[in-house]
């Protein structure tokens, strides 16, 4: 019994947040009904208004066009009537010296021949006058052709509100650090003047979400149904996208959004394994001949007073990735004497992963590659089996060298300002590349058997690093179809 009383208590229940629901529902519409009656009404009212705009200008024109006809008819009647006198009286002098010719020719002595009369006939007024109209009687190129406007008038229809784009995700491509996304509108007759596209980054897969740090990115004026975003840093791991279509009159709706993953590899550097004669803010590191001296007398100070350093942590951003490193050298345990060096805080433990270096080219040396974490502090990069780097040296004399467990290569290339790495952990690969050319200057193959970081120093000199970057399709199709090319570039290994 009192199951049947709660099952009923649950029937109850739903009934009533289904008549809830229908009431919400009853009244949305009611709601809806009203706005189509007051918008229809706006809509009319705006159209009559358009309209009588139209009659308006039509009116003006056409008070223009007859006073032209006017004006055009008074000066030609002006100058026909001028004309039409004229030949008059000159047509009466004419018939008077006819008649004073004729009588002179009757006459018989010719000592009376009046001389005077052929110098009157030969200098009548008929014989000056122009018999050619001044003006024209047609009047048709005052007459207008209002037959395209008429078609065009006829033709004119209202312009719907465009339909939500649809997203092709299939056509949609990700690469290069570039998006590009194709969409298609639902109908082929749509009017459409243009496209606005709006993008966010995002760590979150799936739909946006309405709680969201970044802003929507907008870009506006699209003509075409596609669009490449170039020269993306790909900082976070996913990216939102909406499209809405505009006509001449209105937006439309944006498309369902979608979201895009943007796979590349984001680190930053480590600053509680740099040496402190490096100065680390985010991704730039300068080499600072006192900072060494400065951090140890701070750190007496803080000795002499009783306290503790504690170890320099970068600050979080995002989402933390479970690869990225807590600060496992405490101060004491930084790098030190003359190694240089600093190191990325997130493991490379698979997949390929690209980043780009560019150093000052003043500084006296530099080095980039990778190394295991257990490098030691007093290691330089690329003298133990631990690490692997290119090396520029511009002390005394200048050298561009491989290394690895102490063994060097001279690499007969110019030097590039900016340079690529390129780490393929389980082929056992990590290449470099002049960033700006993409043309390849080294490779190591090697089997990582431990998980790698990111690792870089510099002597009286700077870098710059740049993360977030996708493996370059030029750099993945010369992996491919270069393997004799790097195998001969290969003797370290």
């Amino acid at each position: 019994m009192e199951d049947q009383r709660e099952a009923l208590r649950k029937i109850i229940t739903t009934l009533a947040v289904k008549n809830e629901e229908i009431q919400s529902f009853i009244y949305s519409l009611k709601q809806m009904l009203l706005n189509v009656e007051a918008n229809s009404a706006k809509v009319q009212e705006d159209l009559e208004a358009e309209f009588q705009s139209l009659l308006s200008v039509l009116e003006e024109l056409k008070e223009g066009m007859l006073m032209k006809i006017k004006q055009d008819r008074a000066s030609r009647t002006y100058e026909l009537q001028n004309q039409l006198a004229a030949c008059m009286r000159a047509l009466e002098s004419s018939e008077e010296l006819l008649e004073t010719a004729n009588q002179t020719l009757q006459a018989t002595d010719s000592d009376d021949f009046p001389q005077v009369g052929v110098s009157d006939v030969t200098m009548a007024p008929a014989f000056r006058l122009s018999l050619k109209a001044k003006v024209s009687d047609n009047m048709s190129h005052l007459m207008v052709d209002f037959a395209q406007e008429r078609q065009m008038l006829q033709a004119l229809k209202f312009l719907p509100v465009p339909s939500a784009p649809v997203i092709d995700l299939a056509e949609s491509l990700v690469a290069d650090n570039c998006v590009t996304l194709v969409w298609r509108m639902p109908d082929e007759d749509s009017k459409i003047d243009h496209y606005v596209l709006e993008y966010r980054r995002t760590n979150f897969e799936g739909p946006p979400r309405l709680k969201e740090d970044q802003p929507w990115m907008v870009i506006e004026g699209i003509r075409h149904t596609e669009y490449t975003l170039t020269g993306l840093k790909f900082d976070m791991k996913y990216m939102n996208f909406r499209v809405k279509a505009c006509n001449k009159a209105v937006a439309g709706e944006f498309s369902e959004p979608v979201t895009l993953e943007t796979p590349a590899f984001m680190f930053r550097l480590d600053a509680s394994t740099s040496h402190q004669n490096l100065r680390v803010e985010d991704l730039a590191v300068e080499w600072d001949a006192m900072g060494g001296k400065v951090q140890d007398i701070k750190a007496r100070e803080k000795e002499g007073k009783g306290r503790t350093a504690s170890p320099v942590h970068s600050p979080a951003r995002g989402v933390p990735s479970p690869k990225r490193m807590s600060s496992g050298r405490g101060g004491r345990d930084r790098f030190t004497a003359e190694s240089y060096t600093v190191l990325g805080d997130t493991l490379i433990d698979g997949g390929e992963q690209y980043w780009e270096v560019r150093y000052e080219p003043d500084s006296k040396a530099f080095g980039l590659g990778v190394a295991y974490r257990s490098l030691g502090r007093f290691e330089q990069l690329g003298k133990t089996a631990a690490s692997w780097c290119l090396h520029v040296n511009n002390w005394l004399q200048v050298s561009f060298t491989a290394k690895h467990a102490n063994k060097v290569k001279v690499l007969d290339a110019p030097v590039p300002d900016c340079l690529g790495v390129h780490c393929d952990f389980h082929q056992g690969l990590l290449s470099f590349y002049n960033a700006r050319t993409k043309q390849l200057l080294h490779t190591f193959k090697a089997k990582f058997t431990q998980p790698l970081l990111p690792a870089f120093t510099v002597w009286c000199g700077s870098f710059q690093v740049t993360t977030g970057l996708q493996v370059p399709s030029s750099v993945r199709c010369l992996q491919k179809r270069g393997s004799a090319t790097s195998s001969s570039n290969t003797s370290l290994t």
